[in-house]
This record gives C-alpha cells, structure tokens and sequence, in this order.
C-alpha cells in the first residue's frame, strides 16, 4: 500500500496520435488504457488519497481509473497541462524529438514559439504548491505529462534543467515527499506503482 506523505507523478501511457485532432484532446490508446486498467486492478490505494489530473483527455484517462478504485472524484487542474505546443500543433516524430530537444536545452527561449521550458517548470510548481495547499490524510497521485513532469522533476531535486532528466518512455512516475518537496526516487515504470508494498521506498 502505498503510504501518506508522499506524491506520486505519474504520467499518462501510449496514447492514440491523431494529427487531424488537436494534441490536448488524444487519448489513451488501447495500449496505454490496457496499461492504466491492470495498475488500477493492482493498485492498494488507502483511504484519504487524492488524485489530481491535469484537464487533457490523456491525463484523465490515466486518473480515472484510478479514482473508481480509490472510490475518490478526480480533482482537475487545467493549468497542470503539458507545455504549451499550440504555435505548431503536431509535429512528426523526428521533429517533434529535435524541438523537444531544444525546449530543454534553452530553457529561457521559446522554441518554435512554445512555451519556454522555464516558465512551463515555474507553471507545474505552482500547481503543485496550491494543490498541497492543505494537509493531505493520505498520498496525492498526480496525473500528468511526461514535459512537464521533467520539469517539476528537475526543480523537485534541484538540477538545472535538462533532457537527460526525461522519463524512459510514456507511463511513468517518480515519488516525492509531500512536506520537505524532495525527490524519493528517479522515473519508474507505472507496473511498479502496484508493488510499492515490495519496494522500500
């Protein structure tokens, strides 16, 4: 089970790409939906737990689930969005992996006309500091982006941002404590969520 004072950033799994629909609304593919389903049937989630997603389709597929097992409603933050692509929509797969690259390269520039990588960082603290606002009786599961999850990553453990800091892959999380907002440990793949129990964390 996994225990209070600490959060979880999970990001969403593989999602269908749909160039014809606008990125915020993609969802879980069958993949990554059959990824979320055998977490939530796995997961020991205790009384008083929160799950807060970020508004995109992607996020509260990834939230949902979890929320009908925590038998908890999903708080949604909109501002917890993935940094913000709209100047250039859908980028094909090598593309989009160069512009990323330089999002994190220069952190203070727009890239393309993207968000600046430091304001998106500055954008998911924040959220993350009002959404813990209150005393929590149970562990906070965020649902989110793998983007913007480098970055509050990189802020939680006080290194300058950088690619290298990236998740592996789509469906992952990384834990961290509630009250000193330090990292408990580096991304881990969303299976190893459900067996916490075996993992001293």
């Amino acid at each position: 089970m996994i225990g209070a004072g600490r959060a979880f950033y999970v990001t969403h799994p593989e999602v269908t790409i749909d160039p014809a629909v606008p990125v915020p609304d993609w969802g879980l593919s069958p993949v990554g939906a059959a990824r979320v389903a055998a977490l939530a049937a796995r997961l020991s989630i205790p009384p008083g737990t929160r799950i807060i997603s970020s508004a995109e389709r992607k996020a509260l597929d990834t939230a949902e689930p979890l929320a009908a097992r925590a038998g908890c409603v999903v708080e949604t933050r909109p501002d917890m969005h993935e940094n913000d692509r709209s100047a250039t929509g859908y980028l094909p797969g090598p593309e989009f992996e160069a512009t990323a690259d330089a999002f994190f390269a220069r952190p203070d520039q727009s890239v393309r006309g993207w968000e600046r990588a430091a304001d998106a960082q500055a954008r998911i603290l924040r959220q993350v500091d009002l959404a813990l606002g209150a005393p929590a009786e149970g562990p906070v599961i965020f649902a989110g982006h793998g983007g913007v999850g480098t970055l509050l990553y990189c802020a939680l453990a006080g290194v300058k941002i950088d690619r290298k800091w990236d998740q592996p892959g789509p469906g992952h999380w990384f834990a961290f404590d509630i009250a000193a907002r330090t990292v408990a440990c580096h991304w881990r793949p969303i299976e190893a969520l459900a067996d916490l129990v075996r993992v001293n964390l």
